[in-house]
């Protein structure tokens, strides 16, 4: 595997991890606005991306490349609306989106088709990821304004429960 790859992966490690505190975070806001159910959807959401960090770390070690733990930026995030932490983590799955397509490019030049294959499944994880985040979106906006509609929301979102990845290397 090239230096490139190498680096990106880990990189990747660390985005990932940032994406299980940006998640945490939306997870404490609506545990504030007494909204049980979003706030256990992104808890939820947290243990996903920390799996995922997870999963790109036993992949280096597995093909012998060492992992650097790199420190892990304090979200900056500020709400002000139950709409907020939905749009802003819309965006935030398109921005790893782009990261993990940035990532499959490098291999797919480097014709490291290992790494490719590893990558297949995170490429098809982001676009559920992108879905469910689109969906959250845009139910909000077609009944969350409502106070009825909302508490159905966060019912439903409360019974999200977490299931490990079941990608196997």
């Amino acid at each position: 595997m090239n230096d490139k790859i190498a680096a990106l992966l880990n990189q990747q490690i660390n985005k990932e991890f940032y994406s299980a505190y940006l998640y945490l975070d939306m997870s404490n806001y609506y545990d504030e606005l007494d909204l049980d159910g979003y706030a256990n959807y992104y808890n939820v959401q947290a243990q996903e991306e920390r799996d995922h960090a997870l999963l790109f770390m036993k992949y280096m070690q597995s093909i012998g490349l060492k992992v650097t733990l790199e420190a892990i930026d304090k979200p900056d995030k500020v709400y002000s609306s139950v709409l907020d932490p939905l749009v802003a983590a819309a965006e935030h799955e398109r921005y790893v989106s782009a990261l993990i397509n940035a990532i499959y490019h490098e291999c797919h030049e480097a014709r490291d088709y290992r790494t490719l294959k590893f990558l297949d499944w995170f490429v098809d994880e982001q676009r559920e990821e992108e879905d469910s985040a689109d969906s959250m979106v845009n139910r909000y906006k077609l009944f969350g304004n409502d106070p009825r509609g909302l508490y159905l929301l966060d019912q439903e979102y409360a019974g999200r429960v977490y299931a490990a990845p079941s990608l196997v290397l």
